[in-house]
């Protein structure tokens, strides 16, 4: 007979042994609202994994008593949910974890569908990818979403001590020695996975020869060993990766330094140049703006350098940038100006150009009057002279508003304030 894992064995078999997710599970939360009034609607549950996705289901069916069945949206097949289905008749109600729901395809969806109506399955969909992106409609709008978050190192650490003492179900018959050294390294590599923690308590037990009083010691060197670096949850195309560049751009927007080098570090972990390359590139226009105009070219500088150098010494040319950018003074006005015109233009808030401003290097030009009274700004003291340049019908929109947080800026602010005072002042005559 096969032995499952430490993981498998550990999961809970009642909703009063969840680890984690209190805003979900605690006392007066949702599902424990919902369990304890036996009035389960179908879910999807998303987060990393690890944190419990499987666990939760297997609860909410112990705490339940309905029959529980779990399959695989890809791996099973339309004829395994019929299974089910058929089950559900005769039983009443069934309730089916359904893992990476997310690739459920047409045709597994429409026979779902029915059995999701009228109740007699409860779906417990299971994914790690964001819903509102990767799930069908027609699904999602038949299940309440709720979202996992990574377990806390003190949860994890439970969890270990639990699987160690617990003599069902986990390692309570096996003398062992464990230091809070090792339990600690494990519950703190695994980043939040509690699944990862266990497989590799449960590798560093087994894996170590008893000493001779018949005891296994296990020590920090061991738990190192046995636990893999694991990377924070990282996937390209996937939620993580936009949340975290999302992070390291709002950290050097809020000039936090050491916060944006932590992003990045997660960035460089993952081996994600490309991504940091752009990302920096767009902050240093879009948030560094105009109060640092030097910030662009020499993040692009940094950017080139990296890209030639390839990680790890990648690495060195990105913090100075990222260190650069944070502590620049900042400004979005650029980045707001060409927004407001963009959306004006899309609302279809435009106008014909001024004849004075319209192509005149064409035979026939002056008889259609184009460019006639067009006064040329270099013929003018300090090189402005007053005339209208915007249509008509906008001729008084502003889009542009400096702000003087750089000196570069502040010196534009100073000249766009004189050319704005002369204009009105030529719009009064």
């Amino acid at each position: 007979m096969t032995i499952k894992p430490l993981a498998y064995r550990m999961r809970p078999t009642s909703i009063d042994e969840i680890i984690g997710q209190q805003h979900l599970v605690g006392e007066g939360k949702i599902i424990r609202r919902m369990v304890k009034a036996k009035q389960l609607s179908s879910m999807i549950l998303y987060g990393p994994p690890g944190v419990g996705k499987t666990s939760i289901a297997s609860a909410i069916a112990g705490s339940t008593k309905y029959a529980f069945r779990t399959l695989n949206a890809v791996t099973n097949h339309k004829k395994d949910l019929e299974i089910v289905a058929a089950e559900a008749k005769m039983s009443g109600k069934v309730i089916l974890l359904l893992d990476e729901v997310h690739r459920l395809d047409k045709g597994k969806q429409d026979f779902l569908l029915p059995y999701l109506e009228n109740g007699s399955i409860t779906l417990i969909g299971a994914t790690t990818s964001n819903p509102y992106h990767a799930i069908n409609p027609a699904i999602r709008s038949r299940c309440q979403i709720f979202e996992l978050k990574p377990l806390t190192i003190d949860e994890i650490y439970f969890a270990l001590e639990r699987a160690l003492h617990d003599e069902e179900r986990g390692l309570g018959t096996i003398k062992t020695e464990v230091s809070h050294e090792a339990l600690l390294h494990l519950a703190t590599a695994s980043n939040g996975d509690v699944r990862s923690a266990l497989n590799a308590l449960e590798l560093a037990v087994s894996s170590t020869e008893p000493n001779n009083e018949g005891v296994i010691v296990v020590g920090l060197k061991d738990a190192e060993e046995c636990i893999q670096k694991k990377s924070f949850s990282h996937d390209k195309d996937g939620d993580a990766h936009y949340d975290v560049l999302s992070a390291l751009q709002k950290s050097i927007r809020g000039s936090d330094v050491h916060a944006a080098l932590h992003y990045m570090g997660r960035l460089i972990e993952a081996g994600d140049l490309v991504s940091i390359a752009r990302r920096l590139v767009v902050i240093a226009y879009e948030d560094i703006g105009l109060a640092n105009p030097q910030a662009g070219p020499r993040t692009l500088a940094a950017v080139e350098a990296a890209e030639r150098l390839g990680f790890p010494e990648a690495r060195i040319p990105l913090a100075n940038a990222v260190i650069e950018l944070c502590l620049s003074p900042k400004s979005n006005s650029a980045y707001l100006a060409i927004d407001a015109a963009l959306a004006d233009i899309r609302k279809g808030i435009s106008g014909e150009v001024p004849d004075h401003l319209k192509d005149a290097h064409y035979q026939g030009a002056q008889d259609l009057g184009r460019g006639i009274d067009y006064k040329y700004p270099h013929d003018y003291e300090n090189g402005w002279v007053a005339q209208q340049y915007l249509p008509d019908s906008i001729k008084n929109k502003k889009y542009y508003h400096p702000k003087t947080t750089g000196k570069f800026e502040q010196a534009l602010a100073s000249v766009y304030e004189k050319i704005e005072n002369a204009s009105e002042k030529a719009r009064k005559k």
